[in-house]
């Protein structure tokens, strides 16, 4: 189940670019009227693809959305993707009724009509298409990032180890998102990385409040 990569209709592109609170740069204020009903059978269509998903659930009723990022070419302030926020209402049935429904906001992002992020929260709960197989556990989203700094920094695997004096399956654990940054293996990582130990424990979601425990190696 793949749900990024497809491809958004023309309509559903106008309806999630249609901002008429936003004042911005090339386009027209106020813009002209678009039809935003395109959009609940859109994100309804989204959510029906995550295999957990309720189906008698529907977002039945949608807002104009705003953009959190700017798809643009502008020399200086280059963008490759738009993401926008919907916000809205879910429940169960067609929304017509009584009965109950939730508070929902839709993060949208997409380059030119291929759609590239979607992500969902309904109430309190953010949900959204898995990363790892079904039955298999999500992966720390610090994974990602030591990933990107490493290669950036031309750091392989076994040089990670050594700077750290830590074994490489722990490294490729880390980089794959099947071992968590705890608080004395991410100080040896920022030393590896030439940062502030401050800012990856903020990049790995650690509270830098928080007392410091040695672990095993």
């Amino acid at each position: 189940m793949t749900i990024t990569g497809r491809t958004l209709t023309t309509d559903v592109i106008a309806a999630l670019t249609y901002w008429p609170q936003v004042l911005h740069g090339g386009g027209k204020y106020p813009p002209d009227p678009v039809d935003l009903t395109v959009l609940p059978p859109f994100l309804n269509g989204l959510l029906a693809d995550l295999p957990w998903w309720n189906r008698d659930w529907k977002v039945s009723r949608v807002e104009p959305g705003l953009p959190l990022e700017i798809g643009s070419d502008h020399r200086g302030h280059p963008a490759r993707f738009t993401e926008v926020y919907v916000p809205g209402t879910v429940g169960p049935g067609d929304g017509d009724g009584d009965g109950e429904s939730l508070p929902f906001v839709a993060t949208i992002g997409f380059a030119g009509d291929r759609l590239i992020r979607f992500q969902a929260k309904i109430d309190d709960m953010v949900v959204g298409p898995a990363v790892a197989p079904a039955g298999q556990p999500e992966p720390h989203p610090f994974a990602r990032v030591l990933t990107g700094l490493m290669d950036l920094r031309g750091i392989p695997v076994r040089n990670m180890a050594w700077e750290t004096g830590r074994s490489r399956s722990t490294i490729q654990m880390l980089r794959s998102g099947r071992h968590n940054p705890e608080p004395l293996l991410v100080q040896e990582i920022a030393g590896a990385l030439g940062m502030s130990e401050a800012d990856v424990s903020i990049i790995a979601g650690l509270d830098t409040d928080s007392p410091r425990e040695g672990t095993p190696r």
